[in-house]
């Protein structure tokens, strides 16, 4: 009789859980952002220029992801309108213009980034010049973008989730040959700099980290994978569900950017040429082995490819809600592809492009996060699910330190 009893009560609770698996996913392809070839570049370089010193960064600043994308997702559900949207309803046509192009200038930054790391990955596989590497991975991120629109969101998330795969593998592999030191390890969690360039890099890795594109898009993604969900248990269902895609995509996102600074700071440091992603995949060879260089290679091919989608998807998502204006994707691919190529084209050092990228990525952090966080703490936005009080505490606490963080960059830059 008992057990008679149970079975259904068991079967609702294994739907429950099968239902709730199927709203995983959004957070997955904005975590893509997040493991970019501007991450590996920001990462490989603190590794290696200070071995363990900056990993304090990469923890906080995953920890304040965390908190960026949940509210990003959140607003996406709950209005059933991304941020960009909700910014270009409420900002004068001037300020709203202003606004779209610092935007644009953080999409480009981007893109280039991904183009360039794309490029760098089949340089390191195939021996083929930047330039056509750059081609290709436009050319394939064409291919990508054209599935997303023509077989959905739900193939295109899973071909985004099966690249990040691919690229946790490939960067993480080399910490199973690599010897890390427990003690550096733990000393790295301890909040410190070590002169104007050490700021820089934490600047770069905090772009690299809480991508201001990745912000913008995930409400975006939340609000077509969940349509308008009204209020009340339904809603509160999807909002746990978003929580747990978040936390776990961030989980693994994050969890490949300690890996890289890990293996930069074990086998790097003193070593000649690791100042360029090329220079460092030689050197990781020489120390961990050529399988694990091919591997790291392989893992930034899938970052290039899956991020510059998702990048490419996130500035069609600004121009869109910010000038209610909408361009195919693959035009919009074609279009930002040109910038990278020229770069490539005049021998500028890509690593460094990729670094730079980064710092740009920061300053556009604070654009972001501010009307978020103002956004989501409004009940007239909200409703019932307006942010709680420690929410909006935590999420302003981000900002101030993001823009604090921006501040010293510049004023030490100034002062050299």
């Amino acid at each position: 009789m008992t057990d008679t009893a149970t079975r259904p009560a068991e079967a609702t609770t294994s739907r429950k859980r099968a239902a709730g698996l199927t709203l995983l996913g959004p957070a997955f392809v904005a975590a893509i952002a997040y493991v970019d070839p501007g991450n590996v570049a920001a990462n490989l370089t603190a590794g290696a220029k200070y071995g363990y010193l900056l990993l304090w960064v990469l923890v906080a600043a995953n920890a304040s992801a965390v908190v960026v994308q949940y509210l990003s997702a959140k607003l996406g559900v709950v209005t059933g309108k991304s941020l960009p949207e909700h910014l270009g309803l409420r900002m004068r046509r001037t300020p709203r213009l202003l606004f779209w192009a610092q935007a644009e200038v953080v999409a480009a930054a981007t893109d280039i980034a991904e183009v360039i790391g794309g490029a760098l990955a089949l340089h390191l596989l195939f021996g083929l010049p930047l330039v056509a590497g750059g081609l290709i991975t436009g050319v394939v991120s064409m291919a990508i973008l054209t599935l997303q629109s023509h077989r959905g969101t739900r193939t295109f998330e899973a071909l985004v989730t099966a690249m990040l795969a691919i690229l946790t593998v490939g960067f993480c592999a080399g910490l199973l040959f690599a010897q890390v030191s427990p003690a550096e390890l733990v000393a790295g969690l301890v909040p410190r700099f070590e002169g104007s360039e050490s700021v820089m890099l934490a600047a770069s890795m905090l772009g690299a980290t809480v991508m201001p594109h990745a912000v913008y898009l995930h409400s975006a993604l939340a609000r077509d994978r969940h349509g308008d969900v009204p209020a009340g248990p339904e809603r509160r269902r999807v909002l746990v569900a978003t929580r747990w895609d978040v936390g776990l995509a961030l989980l693994v996102a994050g969890g490949v950017n300690v890996c890289m600074l890990v293996l930069a700071a074990a086998t790097l440091p003193g070593v000649e040429g690791t100042d360029t992603i090329p220079g460092a995949q030689a050197a990781i060879v020489s120390n961990v082995g050529p399988v694990v260089g091919v591997l790291f290679a392989v893992g930034l091919l899938a970052s290039g490819l899956a991020s510059t989608s998702v990048g490419c998807m996130a500035g069609a998502e600004i121009m869109k809600g910010l000038l209610h204006v909408r361009i195919p994707l693959v035009v919009r691919r074609l279009v930002t592809l040109v910038p990278a190529i020229v770069l490539l084209a005049v021998n500028v050092d890509a690593t460094m492009l990729l670094v730079v990228s980064q710092v740009v990525l920061s300053f556009g952090i604070a654009f972001a996060i501010v009307p978020l966080v103002v956004y989501t703490s409004r009940r007239s936005v909200m409703g019932a699910d307006v942010n709680a009080m420690t929410t909006r505490v935590v999420a302003g606490v981000i900002a101030l330190v993001i823009v604090a963080l921006n501040v010293a960059l510049v004023a030490l830059t100034l002062a050299g």
